[in-house]
């Protein structure tokens, strides 16, 4: 796991883990924006290009959890030709009016989308699963894209207090099912 924060704090940055206030983190994540995505995107692939383990001839895959739904986003149009799939679980701002929204940036890729989207995240901005569908269709760029039921922002990491086991299950398995097919 990359600490996107590096820029500002060592890790580990969240000295509670899940139970660090998300106020405590939130200057953190605002210091990122699109051109700290494509950048790092460009240096975290181009140094795993350099190890001798990395098949270079292969696709890789990116998934990202909250905040890191737009930064495994912006990763593969960053890098098209080598990420061949994408996932983004209760991902957030993955779709906005700015002209650099990830949704408008994930469709410049190559990549296939798995996109898991939180039943409450789904309530506070119900058309963003629409948008993303158009989008995809648009850019002819395979997506799944689900509203999770039951599940609530933040359901997958089974150290927090919202931890939902069985659709964390079976966003693992469309993972799986994802990297089995594009990575392939």
């Amino acid at each position: 796991m990359v600490n996107p924060f590096y820029r500002v704090k060592k890790a580990p940055t969240a000295d509670a883990g899940a139970a660090t206030p998300i106020p405590q983190l939130l200057p953190l994540a605002q210091a990122l924006n699109e051109t700290t995505h494509m950048t790092d995107a460009k240096a975290f692939i181009g140094w795993l290009d350099q190890q001798s383990s990395v098949a270079k001839n292969r696709k890789v895959g990116t998934q990202g959890y909250c905040m890191g739904g737009p930064m495994a986003f912006r990763t593969a149009a960053a890098v098209p030709d080598r990420v061949g799939a994408v996932a983004s679980f209760h991902g957030g701002g993955l779709v906005t009016d700015m002209p650099n929204s990830p949704h408008l940036e994930a469709a410049k890729s190559k990549a296939q989308f798995l996109i898991a989207i939180a039943a409450n995240d789904d309530m506070r901005a119900p058309k963003d699963k629409d948008v993303l569908k158009e989008t995809f269709a648009k850019a002819n760029l395979p997506a799944e894209i689900e509203v999770y039921t039951g599940a609530a922002h933040g359901w997958c990491p089974p150290d927090t207090s919202v931890y939902n086991q069985e659709q964390a299950e079976k966003a693992w398995s469309r993972l799986l099912a994802l990297y089995g097919k594009a990575l392939a």
